[in-house]
C-alpha cells in the first residue's frame, strides 16, 4: 500500500521494519480485499503486547499520523466492525487509530478522542518569497544572527554525528522531564531508510548546539526529531537548521516541508512553527475501548509527561546513562 496517494512516510516499509526491530512489534493489516486479488485497501496496525501495559492494536506507534487507505466509507465502516469484534475476542485493550484527516466512523465501543496540531510548510514558492513571509523578529532575526555567528553546518549519517545528535536530544529530553527514546531506533532509522534519512548538526567551534533528523518522502521533508543545547539558544542555532533543511528541500525539488505533530497546550510551540509560514491544521486520534477507561499504567498523555511529581523528580536527577537505560525499558511498553 506504500503506492496509495495517500500513504505517508509512516506507511513504510522501512518505518514499520524499524518499529519492529527496535521494539519487536509486530505490524498487521487489514483489509476488505479478497485473499488472492490485488490489495485495494488496509489499515495498517502494530501490536502492543506488553505484560505491564496489556494487549492492544496502534496505527501505529510513535507516529505522528497513519492515514487509513481504504476509499470507500462502507469498506471503512467493514474494517471498523471487524476490528470491534476482535477487540472483544482477543481482549485488547483498546484500538487506537490516528488519521491525517478526519475520521468520522461510528462504533459500540466507547470512543475517546485525542487532538494534536499538525504543521506543513508549502515550499512552492521561491526562498525568496518564503523567507519574506518568516517571522520578521522571531525567525528571520535569528537566522541572520545565526550567519553573522558563523554557524558551522554539517549533515550525513555517521555514527559521530549521531552521538552528537543524540546527546542534544537527551539535553531536551531532561528539559520537558522525559527520557530519551532508545539509540536504538535512531541507529533502526538510518539502516532502514538509508539516504533518505539525513541527521543535521550546527556547532560553533567544535561544539555541537544543535541536531535534527530528516527523512525525505515522496514530495516531503519530514521534520522528526530534534535537540538543542540551551545555552546557546541565542546563536539562533536550531533556526538556521530549519532554514536550512528548507533551502535542501528546495534544491531537491520537493513541494512540501512536515514539521509535524505538536501537543495539545504547547502553545509556544505551535506559534513557533506557524511563524515558519506553515499552515496548521488538526489531528485526532481515536481509541475504540471496551470500557470506558482506556488508560494504561504508562499512558503519561498526550505529551508522555509524568503524572505524578515523584516520576519528574526522579527524571530531573538522573544521570544521563540511566535516564537513557530507563527510555530502552519504557518506551516499547508505552507504544
Amino acid at each position: 500500500m506504500g503506492k496509495h496517494e495517500r500513504a505517508s512516510l509512516f506507511h513504510s516499509s522501512a518505518w514499520l521494519k524499524a518499529l519492529n526491530q527496535t521494539y519487536g512489534y509486530p505490524v498487521v493489516g487489514y483489509t476488505t480485499t479478497t485473499p488472492g486479488e490485488q490489495l485495494e485497501n488496509a489499515m495498517v496496525f502494530c501490536r502492543v503486547e506488553s505484560w505491564l501495559t496489556g494487549h492492544r492494536l496502534v496505527s501505529l506507534p510513535f507516529s505522528d499520523h497513519c492515514e487509513p487507505l481504504v476509499d470507500r466509507k462502507e469498506d471503512l465502516r467493514g474494517l471498523i466492525a471487524s476490528l470491534e469484534e476482535e477487540t472483544r475476542c482477543e481482549k485488547w485493550r483498546y484500538i487506537e487509530v490516528r488519521p491525517l484527516t478526519t475520521l468520522e466512523v461510528a462504533s459500540s465501543l466507547h470512543t475517546v478522542t485525542t487532538r494534536y496540531s499538525f504543521h506543513e510548510l508549502d515550499l512552492q514558492p521561491d526562498l525568496e518569497t518564503l523567507f519574506r513571509n518568516l517571522h520578521k523578529d522571531s525567525i528571520q532575526r535569528k537566522i541572520r544572527r545565526a550567519q553573522r555567528e558563523k554557524l558551522f553546518y554539517e549533515e550525513g549519517r555517521t555514527e559521530s554525528l549521531l552521538n552528537e545528535f543524540y546527546e542534544l536530544l537527551t539535553m531536551t529530553r531532561r528539559r520537558h522531564n522525559l527520557p530519551p527514546q532508545p539509540k536504538k531506533w535512531f541507529q533502526n532509522l538510518m539502516g532502514c531508510f538509508g539516504d533518505a534519512l539525513k541527521i543535521r548538526i550546527v556547532r560553533k567551534d567544535n561544539r555541537a548546539l544543535a541536531g535534527m533528523v530528516t527523512v525525505r518522502h515522496k514530495n516531503t521533508l519530514i521534520y522528526k526529531y530534534g535537540g538543542s543545547d540551551p545555552r546557546y539558544h541565542n546563536l539562533g542555532s536550531m533556526h538556521l537548521l530549519y532554514w536550512t533543511s528548507i533551502e535542501d528541500a528546495k534544491t531537491s525539488g520537493l513541494q512540501f516541508f512536515d514539521l509535524g505533530r505538536t501537543d495539545d497546550g504547547q502553545d509556544g510551540l505551535v506559534t513557533f512553527k506557524s511563524r515558519w509560514g506553515a499552515k496548521q491544521s488538526l489531528l485526532t486520534y481515536l481509541r475504540y475501548a471496551p470500557s470506558k477507561d482506556s488508560r494504561h499504567m504508562f499512558d503519561l498523555g498526550p505529551s508522555l509527561k509524568p503524572r505524578s511529581s515523584a516520576a519528574r523528580t526522579l527524571l530531573t536527577y538522573l544521570p544521563n546513562s540511566l535516564a537513557s537505560l530507563l527510555g530502552q525499558v519504557l518506551y516499547k511498553h508505552v507504544g
